[in-house]
């Protein structure tokens, strides 16, 4: 049976791509830092394993890795999930508080995260991680500096993994999701149209978590570098 660990399990894209996993026989660690919302996505299925704790911690990632290995045998698939959004503000208006906190979970966990993953698969000779970039990962949406310049810094992380990992048999490779519908973006939306916006084009959450399952149901030998799945109605191409 295969293994993955899903940060940001709780909810949104983490908490759908847990679902479909475990739905595909998969057995499903689930990380997040809220023990009920992760238990509430488990369902009491028996192949999930609760994995409460905070990726920006290095204990605490470290641990939850371990406690994976230690109950599933094995980690086959670590996806790098976990990440906020603050709210919109231009940068002389975002607090060094603000940054700080992004900057921690954004990039400082997905390092953590993929720090303990990549030990425990080179010790097995074999593994993949999938990190969850974002369209911001290549453009910015307005008073988003610190998601925006989180997500492009994944990119490094990813083609550096890609590149360490190479003589490993360690895979790396990044989805970069385009308003794939979860509260997050349901908020964004909302904040649209009550300031006279259309809103945000937005596509099933499912879609892209079926995505991840591609990414990371690929033999050995075989990786996707970079995926961009996004709602065909975003404005994303095209010239201003």
């Amino acid at each position: 049976m295969k293994t993955i660990l899903i940060t940001g399990a709780s909810s949104g894209i983490g908490a759908a791509t847990a679902r479909l996993f475990l739905d595909q026989g998969w057995t499903v660690g689930l990380m997040a830092r809220r023990e009920d919302a992760l238990r509430a996505v488990a369902d009491g299925h028996p192949n999930a394993h609760v994995l409460p704790g905070d990726v920006s911690d290095p204990d605490q990632a470290e641990a939850a890795v371990d406690a994976f290995v230690d109950r599933a045998g094995r980690l086959d698939v670590l996806f790098n999930n976990a990440g906020i959004f603050l709210p919109a503000a231009d940068i002389d208006r975002t607090s060094v508080d603000d940054w700080n906190r992004a900057v921690s979970v954004n990039l400082t966990g997905m390092f953590l995260m993929a720090r303990a993953a990549f030990r425990v698969m080179r010790a097995q000779g074999t593994g993949r991680i999938v990190n969850n970039g974002s369209i911001s990962a290549h453009v910015p949406r307005e008073g988003a500096v610190t998601y925006t310049v989180t997500k492009h810094a994944i990119t490094g992380l990813t083609k550096q993994l890609a590149l360490d990992g190479r003589p490993l048999n360690i895979a790396c490779g990044q989805i970069d999701i385009g308003n794939a519908k979860t509260p997050m973006l349901e908020e964004l939306d909302a904040a649209q149209r009550a300031g006279g916006g259309d809103g945000v084009a937005m596509m099933a959450v499912d879609d892209a978590a079926r995505a991840v399952l591609h990414m990371a149901d690929l033999p050995e030998g075989t990786n996707v570098l970079t995926m961009t799945i996004m709602a065909s109605a975003m404005p994303y191409v095209g010239r201003g």
